[in-house]
């Protein structure tokens, strides 16, 4: 019924016929057993609503379930997805473990531990993957610019893993220019309206997904539609000018004239003035409501304030004010809204119509009916939301009961919900000491939950009330927190060391972290950093008291040996540091928030053992908890590790789950690991563009890390080419700065450029650079690739020895592809020493590798100098993994480990119906009919990780 009301009043789907056959064939794609996804985007009116109501009445014989993005449950984490997941919820019993907790504790169904947004993600994809495998499933999404953050996250995720499911997913969201922008100011004891909420312009979540825009109709279409809504003539000019006007919105077209007299429609006077067509449109409805009866006036109110659609407890908060069941008929009768098994509004344009002009007591009397009628037990926290707007003035006894709302939305994982109800119990708090309290922890729930904007807000309000020294010192590292969450760039590190310096007297577990903060931006910043101002932090965080059990510590004091004292006076406190880490249980939240940084040092220290253990490490923990924001870095650093081990398959698709996420939850994008990776494969027309894309982010962001990262990336693809001066132009400035970069590996780029070049003064004097660190580091790796660039230096048995001693230790670690490299070295220098038959060996052995691994260009390298020893290359005609993409080739890994669809799924993060999709394209083209066969068929390929954690 309810859908049949809405599609009576949307306009006419006139002029529709592209739109509709676009959604007919979501339709057709999942009845054939494939998953669809479609954004449509367009202005407020434009029939966004009337397509959905298409959808939902051509998908006969599907299942169909909704949400509607509100503007006032915004900050209520997971609202938008209670709502798609309602109907299904008798099923999440059935999900594997992790996931069902975390949707029960998301969805208030138990009282368990902070569930990770990417845990409630994934349940939601085995939850409506678990729904269609009965029946086709259509989602229909509308408003979703006014989901929650929350629900936005976990929607875009799903839409981005499905593939082989029936399921249909369809948001409809406002362009970006067409939604209200929140209100900076708000009077003391107003309550926010509608518009006021932030995040209405955040719709990024849906970037890159397939979309539709829907614009206005064409002209004969527009005149055809307007004439059907106005009884009697229609001037020509007017017709016209209102159809210029409206630029054809349905809505528009319909609305506009019935707020013009007959003789406006006749003669052309008091057409609508300036400002945008929404606004107008809501003017119009705001008119419609004013002219109702005053209790049905303010029955349209109480509606507009409750964003459940809830009947029963609108006639309860109605029974508060007086209003009788009669008030609901004048308001029907207008078309506004219907009161049947749920209120449903006309249009969202009619709810901030009627919400906007009421008056502030209006609204405040409407929000305390409502508290008044909300069950304190069953939702105490939609009952202190409303409480808050329906007081007036300061109020601790309300501010105290929004604090403990915003503690259980913490446990629920609500950070921007719980951020929105500490900032109005600081606003309620007349208390000015208690209010600055307040104001922090609302600040810092801002900045958790990515409002760094509302952040500086509430931190400002903290500055205006009196603080004591820790206050103060906290509020200097938010301030800092902000300015590299809006940047992330090199303009955090003073702020940064500022903090550390004002929070040094307190000694907190607070302090450590923000000195790793800080040493971490400063390894970002590097050459764009204040040198000095790091050496006197890192000297200041010497001075404090060691804690012997604690690797964050440890950390730290390495880190600030490295800054005072040099690399090699560093390297044994940073070794002890990672033992410290390698010690600690998987249960240290605070020791395995900073694994990131550890699996950076492990690098640094040239043990990829250690590092591929942590970032493996990592890696799975996020995945299991969840850590949505954690996953897409230690996705990056894993996929590095497989890199340098010749795993390219491995690497990309580990890249490419990094890209997914990111995308989904719209965080800085990682664009330095996919250049480097690029690179090595040697296809300059695909790396170059890569390459400069993140050159020009890095230089924007003020980070000389990430150009050290280009820069190599660019000189490995150069010396790939032979472009030996080029590779150097590209190293020189890169290896300038000798922070937690890719520094030691740039060196050997330009080490490797500079003697082919024939620039060996500029080659000498980078190997004593690399020297320092390899000589520190004193690994197998360090030291075997210290010998591989000695032996381009030396002359004769020297250089004969050194590529051997190179070989013989790059053979002990997971480093295939600078074993590789070395061979290819020393097979060049053994032809050009006339040894003809000891070069083919070397270069066969590296040929082989590194056509195994896909590096083109360096493989290419080795079959020409082949050539010229007499010998051809013989190409690989078993490369298996070759023919797959990265996530085929991953899913057959595992397949052939024995894994089952669910587990693969489970690992994945795509459901088992994909799985199954992903192999039956695998059998042909490794031409085997069984998954018995897979582990046989992909035996013996280099990019077969052997025992990394992936």
């Amino acid at each position: 019924m309810a859908s049949r009301s809405r599609l009576r009043w949307s306009p006419v789907l006139r002029g529709r016929r592209v739109e509709c056959a676009a959604l007919d064939e979501q339709l057709r794609r999942i009845g054939a057993g494939q998953s669809s996804v479609l954004v449509l985007r367009g202005e407020a009116g434009i029939g966004k609503s009337a397509l959905l109501e298409y959808v939902a009445e051509r998908a006969s014989g599907y299942r169909i379930v909704r949400a509607v993005g509100v503007q006032s449950e915004m900050e209520l984490a997971y609202a938008g997805l209670h709502q798609l997941c309602t109907a299904m919820l008798d099923n999440v019993a059935a999900l594997p473990g992790p996931q069902r907790a975390a949707l029960q504790a998301a969805f208030g169904l138990n009282e368990g531990g902070v569930p990770e947004p990417f845990a409630v993600a994934v349940g939601v994809l085995s939850l409506l993957s678990e729904a269609a495998e009965t029946q086709p499933l259509v989602c229909l999404i509308d408003d979703s610019q006014w989901l929650d953050r929350a629900t936005a996250q976990a929607l875009a995720f799903v839409a981005r893993r499905l593939l082989a499911e029936r399921i249909a997913m369809v948001f409809a969201v406002r362009e970006p220019g067409d939604v209200p922008r929140p209100s900076a100011v708000r009077e003391p004891g107003d309550v926010p309206r509608p518009t006021d909420v932030p995040g209405a312009n955040d719709l990024q979540h849906l970037a890159g997904l397939p979309e539709l825009r829907v614009e206005g109709l064409p002209d004969s279409e527009a005149r055809l539609l307007l004439a059907s809504g106005i009884p009697g003539r229609l001037d020509e000019q007017v017709r016209d000018r209102i159809v210029a006007e409206t630029r054809g919105n349905p809505l528009a077209l319909l609305e506009l004239p019935r707020g013009m007299t007959p003789a406006d429609l006749a003669g052309g006077f008091g057409l609508p003035g300036a400002g945008s067509l929404a606004g107008r449109i809501e003017q119009i409805f705001a008119n419609r409501v004013g002219e109702l009866p005053s209790d049905s006036r303010d029955l349209v109110l109480l509606a507009a304030a409750e964003p459940l659609g809830d009947v029963a407890l609108l006639w309860r908060a109605a029974e508060q004010l007086g209003i009788g069941p009669d008030a609901a008929a004048p308001a029907e009768a207008a078309g506004l809204v219907e009161f049947g098994v749920r209120v449903q509004f006309r249009h969202p344009l009619v709810r901030s119509a009627a919400y906007r002009t009421a008056l502030p007591s209006d609204r405040q009397r409407a929000h305390g009916a409502l508290a008044a009628a909300t069950d304190p037990d069953a939702d105490p926290d939609r009952r202190a939301w409303h409480r808050a707007h329906a007081t007036v003035g300061l109020d601790e006894t309300v501010a105290a009961e929004l604090e403990r709302s915003a503690a259980r939305a913490r446990r629920r994982g609500g950070a921007a919900a719980a951020a929105a109800f500490l900032q109005r119990a600081a606003e309620l708090t007349p208390d000015p000491k208690r209010r600055g309290q307040r104001a922090l922890d609302g600040a810092q729930a801002k900045i958790e939950s990515a409002a760094p904007e509302a952040a500086s807000a509430l931190l400002g309000m903290a500055e205006l009330c009196p603080l004591d020294d820790f206050q103060r010192a906290r509020a200097g590292r938010l301030r800092a927190q902000i300015a590299y969450s809006l940047s992330r760039g090199s303009d955090a590190l003073p702020l940064l060391l500022d903090a550390t310096t004002a929070l040094a007297a307190f000694n907190t577990h607070l302090t450590r972290d923000t000195y790793l903060e800080a040493f971490a931006a400063a390894s970002y910043a590097g050459r764009f950093g204040d040198h000095d101002a790091v050496q006197r932090v890192a000297a200041a965080a010497l001075a404090r008291p060691a804690q012997q059990s604690d690797a964050l510590d440890a950390l730290v004091r390495g880190l600030a040996t490295v800054v005072t004292d040099g690399f090699q006076a560093g390297a044994p406190q940073l070794r002890e540091a990672l033992r410290a880490f390698e010690r600690a249980g998987e249960d240290d939240a605070d020791v395995n928030h900073w694994l990131w940084l550890a699996c950076r040092v492990a690098f640094e220290l040239w043990d990829e053992r250690l590092s591929g253990d942590l970032a493996g490490r990592g890696l799975r923990l996020a995945r299991e908890s969840g850590a949505l924001s954690i996953v897409p870095i230690a996705a990056s650093f894993r996929a590095g590790i497989h890199v340098h081990a010749g795993q390219f398959a491995t690497a990309s698709a580990l890249m490419q789950e990094a890209v997914a996420i990111t995308q989904a939850t719209g965080t800085a994008p990682l664009v330095y690991a996919l250049p480097m990776l690029a690179a090595y494969r040697g296809d300059e027309s695909q790396a170059l563009p890569l390459i400069e894309d993140a050159r020009r982010d890095a230089v924007a962001r003020g980070q000389a890390q990430a150009l050290s990262m280009i820069g190599c990336a660019q000189a490995v693809l150069y010396n790939g080419l032979a472009r030996y001066e080029d590779a150097v132009a590209a190293a020189e400035p890169a290896s300038a700065h000798d922070g937690l970069t890719l520094y030691s590996l740039v060196l050997v780029e330009l080490i490797e450029g500079a003697v082919r070049s024939g620039r060996r003064e500029v080659a000498a004097a980078a190997l004593d650079r690399l020297a320092e660190r390899t000589q520190a580091s004193n690994t197998d790796w360090a030291l075997g690739i210290e010998a591989r660039s000695r032996a381009l230096l030396a002359e004769g048995d020297a250089a004969e020895a050194l590529y051997e001693e190179a070989i013989a230790r790059l053979s002990r670690g997971d480093v295939a592809l600078h074993l590789a490299r070395a061979r290819l070295l020393y097979g060049e220098w053994l032809r050009r020493e006339s040894r003809r038959l000891d070069a083919r060996e070397q270069l066969a052995a590296a040929h082989e590798l590194l056509d195994g691994f896909g590096t083109a260009a360096f493989a290419e390298r080795a079959r020409r100098e082949l050539l010229a020893t007499g010998e051809t290359a013989r190409r690989r005609t078993a490369d298996a993994l070759r023919l797959l993409t990265p996530q085929e080739a991953q899913i057959a890994r595992l397949a052939g480990n024995g894994m089952t669809n669910p587990e693969i799924g489970a690992e994945l993060f795509i459901s088992p119906r994909t799985v199954e999709y992903h192999l039956r394209k695998v059998f042909p083209k490794l031409d085997i009919s069984s998954r018995k066969e897979l582990r046989q068929a992909l035996a013996g390929v280099p990019d077969q990780p052997p025992r990394q954690i992936n």
